[in-house]
């Protein structure tokens, strides 16, 4: 167990095993505890590094609404990356957590060597359907608000700093990423297929792997066959 501290903002951490460096980033509402049963399969042949988002698990839950934004995330997982003494590293991240990770991508793509997207949307293109997204997104803060809790309180304000979106960037910038790219969706996870697909076509190169018997979380619902086809793909990288 671990932290590093970004401007007085404590970001929990761990790392495990060595060799090529993985970074997991968990989803909206996660932590680092969803890859509890992938990491140590994970480490035997690789630096896996999991942590909280700011808001989430055991780190920090600032009451500051300027502390929640995709930008500061971003820094937070290049300072995990310089916490854990390595330049590069494959990129996976579910849901939000794969999101954060196209975004770190567009922010410093000589840092990332492949991406694996987890049940990943890639956002939108136009202003309409982006706005209903963020009125779910404040939907969503204001029930956390109501239960009053400090890390309730530290959701909300995940949910309209982090969660919310304000461009087409990370969708239009799919063409353009040329790195090794597998994405992973349970076959029975509705909501995240279309995307899935959608990326699997406009992403060049990349691989499509739909996780039988599993919802938005393959990796906790499957954790097997998760860990196998992750594996898979890391094996592949190293041999390339």
């Amino acid at each position: 167990m671990s932290s590093l501290e970004r401007d007085g903002v404590r970001i929990h951490c761990e790392i495990a095993g060595s060799g090529p460096a993985l970074l997991l980033t968990h989803g909206f509402t996660g932590s680092s505890a969803d890859y509890a049963e992938n990491v140590a399969a994970l480490a035997r042949a690789n630096t896996v590094i999991t942590w909280d988002i700011r808001g989430h698990g055991q780190s920090d839950s600032p009451a500051d609404p300027s502390a929640y934004s995709v930008p500061l995330c971003v820094a937070d997982m290049a300072a995990l990356l310089d916490r854990a003494g390595v330049e590069r590293a494959v990129l996976a991240g579910h849901s939000l957590g794969g999101f954060l990770s196209l975004e770190f991508h567009l922010a410093q793509r000589a840092r990332v060597a492949g991406l694996i997207l987890i049940d990943t949307g890639p956002g939108y293109r136009s202003a309409a359907p982006r706005a209903g997204w963020n009125e779910r997104a404040e939907r969503i803060a204001v029930d956390f608000e109501k239960k009053g809790t400090a890390q309730a309180r530290g959701l909300a304000l995940a949910a309209r700093g982090v969660l919310a979106q304000h461009d087409g960037r990370v969708l239009e910038s799919l063409p353009s990423i040329a790195l090794p790219t597998l994405i992973i969706a349970g076959e029975n996870d509705t909501a995240f297929l279309a995307g899935s697909r959608y990326m699997a076509e406009k992403i060049p190169g990349a691989k499509l792997a739909v996780v039988a018997n599993a919802g938005h979380s393959p990796q906790a619902e499957q954790p097997e066959a998760f860990t196998r086809v992750v594996s898979e793909f890391l094996s592949a990288l190293g041999s390339a």
